[in-house]
């Protein structure tokens, strides 16, 4: 049982969230390929096919929705690529997006991806019927909640469903998406509204562009989680040190004690130490603490991870000397797992 204590410890949730808090948002292991919101825009792109439509947008990982001013390349909080990072999105903020509110966001978004694609704010039309792209952006406004010149699609905290009346570029980017969802059957809802004409629009305006190529494919991207050079923690404003009491298994300090960043030509990888040299390290970390085979295998497998990750390196002429102080280490978190039921000190 104490092995699986071992590992249970070393992969606790207060473990795993206080070293991501530690991490800087560039260094997070976490892509869209094979994430939990690729299935999303897999289903977005099969709503663009059903249409005819030859337009795919493409997406990036930012701090938060939205597409760049004039860039159709869609950006999606860095936290929907991790369920861990959702988890501390939920604690932090009290919400995180269910599957719903991600579909609706996403044709929302495709709606501006598509508009700056084929720059259609510039067809013949539409600033008859959406209004001047270019008038001036501002992010608070005074919705008319009964009026029906406007579609009902997205809902937002401050503006109910009402954010098409935000901005022509909303306006347009509002029609588009509830045109594009699935049995919205804007036809019947819509056909006494003013806004049928929007919708109407719309339906005529993607027949004429959806086998063109797009005029505009990319641009200056913004926030995307490559440049977020912050802490996870800074982020939110979070500091995390009250967090820390309960990160039992938390190593990166030690490890970085050991292992501090130097600059040398002959520098090698530090998991590589620990990953050569495993059998011996756990030769001696079992005679001397007394713990079984596959608990100080849980241990380095930890040590052998984060060094791996956090890209710890040491100098070649080091070996000997660290090797005796991962030894070292290894006991010492033995030892304290034996005593405090913890891996740190």
């Amino acid at each position: 049982m104490s092995a699986i204590k071992v590992k249970s410890l070393i992969n606790s949730w207060e473990t795993s969230r206080f070293e991501l808090y530690n991490t800087r948002i560039c260094d997070l292991p976490i892509r869209i390929a094979g994430s939990p919101i690729e299935p999303f825009i897999k289903k977005l792109y099969g709503e663009l096919e059903h249409k005819k439509l030859k337009f795919r947008p493409q997406f990036y990982l930012s701090d938060s929705w939205g597409c760049p001013n004039q860039v159709p390349v869609m950006g999606i909080p860095f936290y929907l690529s991790d369920h861990r990072l959702a988890r501390i999105e939920a604690e932090q903020t009290g919400e995180i997006e269910d599957a719903r509110m991600i579909m609706m966001l996403m044709r929302h978004e495709t709606g501006h991806a598509i508009n700056y694609a084929y720059r259609l704010w510039e067809y013949p039309g539409w600033s008859d019927i959406f209004g001047t792209f270019t008038k001036r952006y501002h992010d608070s406004f005074n919705p008319n909640p009964y009026s029906k010149q406007f579609v009902k699609h997205l809902i937002t905290f401050h503006y109910g469903r009402n954010y098409a009346q935000k901005h022509p570029d909303d306006d347009f980017a509002e029609t588009f998406a509830v045109w594009l969802t699935p049995r919205s059957v804007w036809r019947i809802k819509y056909r006494y509204w003013p806004a049928m004409n929007k919708l109407k629009y719309v339906d005529e305006l993607m027949k004429q562009i959806r086998k063109k190529n797009p005029v505009c494919r990319g641009g200056e991207l913004l926030n995307p989680v490559e440049e977020m050079t912050i802490l996870v923690a800074d982020h939110y404003g979070e500091k995390g040190k009250h967090l820390r009491e309960a990160a039992m298994g938390y190593v990166d300090d030690t490890l970085k004690d050991i292992f501090p960043d130097l600059k040398s030509r002959n520098m090698v990888d530090a998991d590589e130490l620990i990953h050569n040299h495993r059998r011996e390290l756990k030769e001696r970390t079992i005679r001397w603490s007394g713990l079984d085979e596959d608990e100080v295998d849980s241990i380095l497998n930890k040590l052998e991870n984060r060094a791996s990750f956090l890209g710890l390196k040491l100098k070649l002429s080091e070996r000997s000397e660290k090797l005796k102080e991962l030894t070292a280490l290894c006991t010492s978190f033995a030892l304290n797992f034996i005593y405090t039921g913890r891996l740190n000190g």
